[in-house]
């Protein structure tokens, strides 16, 4: 019995972090002809924090706040932090319950970026609404796929220009 509460309680804390949840089985949003991301950067501009989605070389910056970047820095470097960052905390809490992360896909609606993060939980697939940055960095935790629609490379994918930028 307590098993099952502490999975309810973890799983409500995911949820709250993905706001609004899609039901069940629900499928990520459609999308023209998918593409997968093949290399991810974080880096710091005249904006602030931007995470840059690289593939078939155009990047599309997503910008962040800090906390995020340093949580997708680190895992991209394989930091392990003395104390853990919240998606460090999600990872943990998916991993105890034999859940993981399987993909996410970014999409841009009305000028923001969302994404759709699908995650298993002890065979059961489900697709959450999330932040795309919350969704960027869960599946870099997880080495797991993100996917974006080749529209939305064409369209907001740029070939990034060194000098604006700086890694962090």
């Amino acid at each position: 019995m307590m098993k099952s509460k502490r999975l309810v309680l973890s799983l409500y804390v995911l949820g709250a972090l993905a706001l609004p949840v899609a039901q069940a089985g629900e499928s990520p949003p459609p999308i023209s002809e998918q593409v997968t991301i093949t290399d991810i950067q974080v880096r710091m501009s005249d904006h602030g924090p931007v995470v840059l989605l690289r593939a078939e070389g155009k990047a599309i910056p997503i910008f962040v706040d800090f906390t995020v970047a340093r949580s997708i820095q680190g895992a991209l470097a394989g930091e392990k932090l003395s104390r853990p960052l919240t998606h460090d905390l999600m990872r943990m809490i998916l991993e105890a319950y034999d859940g993981k992360v399987v993909r996410t896909v970014i999409t841009l609606k009305g000028g923001t970026y969302y994404g759709a993060l699908t995650m298993t939980v002890k065979d059961q697939m489900k697709t959450f609404d999330s932040r795309s940055s919350d969704s960027i960095a869960l599946a870099v935790h997880f080495k797991a796929p993100i996917i974006v629609g080749r529209d939305l490379l064409n369209s907001a994918g740029r070939v990034l220009e060194e000098s604006n930028v700086e890694r962090l």
